[in-house]
């Protein structure tokens, strides 16, 4: 099971994967930790990560970034259009109000929703984490903004699919944040809470997030942010002004070149991070547009006077984080700040009034989002055994369900019949389910929907549940309960509905009675989890007063009362509840559908098989043209001697053909023509790389079979003992198998040393090779045959006291003589040896 942590960034992309040793950040193929969140589209292939930020200046209208700014919203979104604005790349409205990127792939026009290359992006990523754990990854923890709507939740999910990713949580980055600041803290106090503010301004939004640290766990107490103040915006405002001065001076309009406008931006973002450290800094930017060298200076007072309108929103997050956290400044312990935005020194300056205290930088800016993913990752895997963290999320929205009432005009589309209740209020915990009653007579339909949209600038609707059919066998409406579900990810639904019905059974035992019906409710009220909230909201039009708040720890309150019926203990008909699943029908406005899904899945996969395919070209062709290079540096170097001069300039001129025609027809070919090319140049190479390599590993190959010959002929014609049981017919045999193979390489040999270096040799490496291990599989059982060894005689059993003399003494002798064989010595001492294995009887017999 992979443990991974993706940190999606608004420019760049970061992968963390938990290791037995902690939580690394992986470098990708270029060995940066950081990778570009572009995606390029080529005419035969698409260059995603570090290849598409390389390919952006050549090809901007085909090179989409800032895809985090466009998933999961209405092309007519307020922020959207704003963004769009400074996208180089075309972005049009498709037929469902969402945003379609427009983009020349393969020779034509296509068009692909921000999920998809979402997806593109995070096959990149898991790409970037397989090849570091040399593994397959699937499980995965994906940091997301917390300002992210139910939607963007949901195409975050549909990207995540698309890729072959399966997210365990979608958390929130804050949150990460603070889960690796605080499950290292080993001095957090057990009773008093700790509160730490953690101050997130990435590339395009700026975070707010407040928690409460005890000993083993964090409460987030409140988040807030802005979506649109980030360091992209401060760029923005450098490449406002420097366009327009540009304009005036050199006469030349920037905004009109796409490539102008990225070379202009990527000056702006090096001055803005230079003025960081430096009070001035100067700029200077080679044939920016219609072959015009331009300059400019600015100073960091400069900067912030022009950046005045955006430092005056930095306070407003920070007010309402407070506000919500219910919280005053000098309750903030602590100050973390993260994000590649937050190094303007006039943002510091701000927060440090703010909280009347320096802020902190303990932690990695860039890196810490990932890493707290990687960490969520660890907790919810099995693989890993982490440190106990209780991570306590809150969320950011408020969202309620609506439903018409179950009057006569319900069904007619009377909108005064229109109800609704808050289910989810703003800072409800992350997972956690509520129950909710209904009365009806059939088929009726739920609305999930935000109860308050001021200040998320999408539609109030999410999504609508249709519950049924089902069919009420009494004449009175039937009783269905419905559970909602807000997810790990921080998504809504309705996850299950039960229709309950009450049946007459005939019941002799009261007691019995009793039991039964407090057993169908505890079935009827939902399993109670630890992270889990329950409600039992009962929604009977008829009385809107028996509305029950919310309940703690997954304990329902007692809403149904069934016990009710077995207070009179008399033999009337008992009642038991049946429940019968109903089926709910979903409908998400904007998302995905399945089938949309697994065509976007389709299609990614055929992408990447291209990707694959011209990858493997592009190496067919670079083998090819280092072929040729390569060889023709060696034909007139040490192949020189090995190659005759016709041969030489026969080869020579078709290397030139060959290279030359790379660069020009060759330039754009099918993996399989490089193939075809490549062998045959190497038939025409490969003998003379053969006489080379034949002549240089030659005289090693047969000193060894010289050294194997002369080690077996030694052996045999030994005096030392050891080889005394070898037959002296066997030894002739390994002498006349060694002459023999002498004799083949003395011939062989002498044949090698009157031909030429240029010619085919007829001594061969695998020859010699074949030579020595026949002569080894000849020699080596003959010289390693074990000697031969007498079983000893076993003991015999102890004799009777009347013939031990007679019967003893021999077996002595057979136990001497045996050991005296095995020792080769001659002597006594063996006999010895044996006698105490006979005990003292032999001498008891003698007496005797």
């Amino acid at each position: 099971m992979s443990v991974v942590g993706f940190d999606f960034g608004n420019e760049s992309c970061i992968v963390a994967v938990a290791r037995q040793r902690g939580i690394d950040v992986v470098l990708n193929d270029e060995s940066q930790r950081e990778t570009p969140a572009i995606v390029c589209f080529g005419d035969k292939q698409r260059f995603i990560g570090i290849a598409g930020a390389a390919s952006t200046m050549m090809n901007p209208k085909n090179s989409i970034s800032q895809i985090k700014r466009l998933i999961g919203k209405q092309f007519l979104d307020v922020d959207l259009q704003r963004d769009l604005k400074s996208l180089p790349y075309n972005v049009t409205e498709g037929p469902d109000g969402y945003p379609l990127i427009q983009v020349r792939y393969l020779g034509e026009v296509r068009a692909y929703t921000p999920t998809q290359v979402f997806a593109m992006m995070l096959s990149n990523m898991k790409e970037i984490a397989e090849k570091n754990l040399n593994a397959a990854v699937n499980d995965c923890c994906i940091a997301i903004p917390v300002y992210f709507t139910d939607l963007q939740r949901r195409a975050v999910l549909d990207a995540a699919t698309i890729a072959g990713l399966n997210p365990l949580r979608l958390l929130h980055e804050t949150t990460a944040t603070a889960l690796a600041y605080g499950i290292y803290k080993t001095d957090l106090p057990e009773n008093d809470q700790l509160n730490v503010a953690f101050v997130d301004i990435g590339h395009a939004s700026m975070q707010v997030c407040i928690a409460g640290f005890k000993k083993g766990q964090l409460k987030v107490l409140a988040h807030t942010f802005d979506r649109s103040l980030g360091g992209r915006d401060f760029d923005e405002v450098l490449f406002n002004h420097f366009a327009g001065k540009f304009k005036e001076e050199y006469k030349i309009d920037v905004l009109q070149n796409a490539r102008a406008c990225l070379r202009l931006r990527a000056s702006c973002e090096k001055m803005k991070k230079m003025l960081s450290a430096n009070p001035i800094v100067p700029l200077n930017i080679e044939c920016l547009m219609d072959e015009k060298d331009v300059k400019g200076i600015m100073k960091r007072e400069e900067f912030e006077e022009l950046s005045l309108p955006i430092l005056e929103r930095v306070k407003g997050p920070l007010e309402k984080a407070l506000a919500e956290a219910e919280l005053s400044v000098d309750d903030i312990h602590m100050v973390e700040v993260v994000g590649s935005g937050s190094r303007v020194p006039a943002i510091n300056k701000i927060l440090t009034e703010f909280f009347k205290k320096e802020p902190r930088r303990t932690m990695n800016a860039s890196e810490c989002v990932a890493k707290g993913a990687a960490l969520q990752c660890a907790i919810l895997s099995p693989t890993f055994k982490v440190r106990e963290f209780q991570v306590n999320e809150s969320f950011p929205f408020s969202i309620s369900l609506a439903w018409k009432g179950s009057g006569p005009d319900a069904q007619d589309g009377g909108t005064n019949n229109q109800q609704s209740s808050l289910v989810f209020p703003k800072g409800n915990p992350i997972p956690s389910i509520k129950a909710l009653t209904f009365y009806r007579s059939g088929t009726f339909s739920i609305d999930a929907q935000y109860s308050d949209v001021s200040g998320l600038q999408t539609p109030a609707r999410i999504s609508t549940y249709t519950i049924g059919p089902f069919e009420a066998k009494q004449s009175e409406k039937a009783k269905v309960k419905v559970k909602v579900r807000l997810n790990l990810h921080g998504i809504a639904s309705v996850d299950l509905a039960t229709l309950l019905e009450e049946e007459e059974v005939e019941v002799s035992d009261s007691k019995q009675s009793a039991k039964e019906t407090t057993k169908v409710d505890a079935d009827a009220a939902a399993p109670p989890t630890s992270n889990d909230n329950d409600a039992d909201v009962n929604m009977q039009d008829a009385k809107p007063s028996a509305d029950t708040p919310g309940v703690e720890n997954g304990v329902p309150e007692s809403g149904n009362k069934p016990a009710q019926m077995d207070v009179d203990e008399t033999k009337a008909p008992k009642k038991k509840v049946k429940k019968t699943s109903v089926p709910i029908a979903e409908l998400v406005y904007g998302a995905m559908t399945p089938v949309e899904v697994q065509k976007a899945v389709e299609k990614e996969y055929e992408m990447a098989l291209q990707d694959r395919v011209m990858e493997e070209t592009k190496d067919r062709k670079n083998a090819v043209e280092a072929y040729v290079y390569d060889m023709r540096n060696k034909l007139n170097d040490k192949y020189q001697d090995f190659v005759i001069a016709s041969e030489r300039e026969g080869f020579t001129s078709k290397l030139q053909e060959v290279e030359d025609w790379l660069y020009e027809d060759g330039e754009d070919e099918t993996k399989g023509v490089y193939v075809a090319k490549l062998e045959e140049l190497k038939k025409q190479g490969d003998p003379i790389e053969e006489r080379y390599k034949e002549y240089t590993e030659r005289g090693t190959i047969v000193d060894q079979f010289i050294y194997c010959i002369t080690s077996y002929r030694e052996a045999a014609m030994s005096p030392d003992p050891k080889f005394d049981h070898i037959d002296i017919s066997e030894k002739q045999k390994v002498l006349n198998e060694c002459v023999e193979a002498e004799n083949w390489l003395r011939e062989k040999k002498q044949q090698q040393d009157s031909l030429p270096k240029h010619a085919n040799p007829v001594l061969l490496t695998a020859e010699i090779r074949k030579k020595a291990e026949a002569v080894d599989r000849f020699c080596k059982p003959i010289m390693t045959k074990p000697k031969p060894v007498k079983p000893a005689t076993p003991p015999a059993p102890p004799s009777p006291a009347s013939s031990g003399s007679e019967q003893q003494q021999p077996q002595a002798d057979a136990n001497a003589n045996s050991t005296n064989e095995n020792a080769g010595d001659g002597s006594q001492a063996s006999s010895a040896s044996t006698e105490p294995m006979e005990t003292d009887k032999p001498e008891n017999a003698g007496s005797a």
